[in-house]
């Protein structure tokens, strides 16, 4: 049970490393970030991140049938992926940084929250949600006080993290380890 939750809240802090670091990109666009500003993000990001794992839980018991043998696979490619892609985008240009435009408005934050993303199901949602929006609302005042610096290694342990935990879950179901 506590291994669970540990996990659990591995993943919810990981999956918040990434709109942690661009709510350090978007913190650096304003000159001041206002309460409403942070609870937007806060919404956003963490509204978005508790929605995913719900979306998952449905079409894995829709397809679960279909897909039991192979299902550590398929999660262990799609951490993979997810923390290989939060590693990569840590190393590109800052470019994109400053491209980030101070509004706070749904398109914005719409597009920005898209980019990202059975036991204990409650938990885990609640979990995600919650630390991404702590994240979040951190993250904007982060990059407004301090600028870019923790942005890229934000991203790069969030992805580390999740390939880490797509290996374990991968060992696991192959048997090669029993945690």
């Amino acid at each position: 049970m506590i291994s669970i939750i540990i996990q659990i809240l591995l993943i919810s802090v990981s999956v918040a490393m990434d709109a942690f670091a661009v709510s350090i990109g978007k913190g650096l666009t304003v000159s001041r970030v206002r309460v409403q500003d942070a609870v937007k993000s806060t919404l956003w990001f963490g509204g978005f991140q508790m929605l995913f794992p719900i979306l998952g839980y449905f079409a894995a018991s829709t397809f679960s049938k279909y897909v039991t043998q192979f299902d550590h696979w398929i999660i262990f490619a799609l951490l993979v992926f997810i923390g290989g892609n939060m590693v990569h985008e840590a190393f590109e240009e800052d470019e994109e940084n400053s491209k980030e435009t101070a509004q706070f408005d749904w398109k914005h934050m719409l597009s920005l929250a898209f980019m990202f993303t059975k036991a204990h199901m409650a938990f885990a949602i609640l979990s995600i949600g919650v630390v991404t929006g702590l994240f979040s609302a951190a993250g904007l005042h982060i990059g407004r006080a301090f600028g870019s610096r923790w942005q890229k290694p934000a991203q790069i342990a969030g992805g580390v993290v999740l390939i880490l935990l797509g290996i374990k879950v991968l060992l696991e179901h192959l048997g090669v380890i029993a945690f």
